[in-house]
Order: structure tokens, then C-alpha cells, then sequence
């Protein structure tokens, strides 16, 4: 799951790098969406620690 961010972050680049601007700026905020709703997800599960 966490390697989706860093796969629409490599995405981007290859937009920008392929002069699509518009593609670029909407694939990072994608990323940067699912980057923080996997946060989210994680910062908020319960921890199963037995002691």
C-alpha cells in the first residue's frame, strides 16, 4: 500500500519531465491525497500490544 504514493510521485515526474504540466500538478495531489489517507489510516489503528 505505501509504495502508491511514491508510484504516482514517479508518475508525475515522468509527466513533467514529458512536458505534460497539468498531469504532473494532478498526479503529485493525487498522491499527496492518498499519502495522507494512509496516514490517517495508520496514525489511527489500534495497537494490539499483549503484555
Amino acid at each position: 500500500m505505501m509504495s502508491l504514493p511514491f508510484f504516482g510521485f514517479c508518475l508525475a515526474l515522468a509527466f513533467a519531465a514529458l512536458g505534460r504540466r497539468a498531469l504532473a500538478v494532478a498526479a503529485s495531489l493525487v498522491s499527496i491525497g492518498v499519502l495522507l489517507t494512509l496516514f490517517k489510516l495508520h496514525a489511527t489503528s489500534a495497537l494490539d500490544v499483549v503484555l
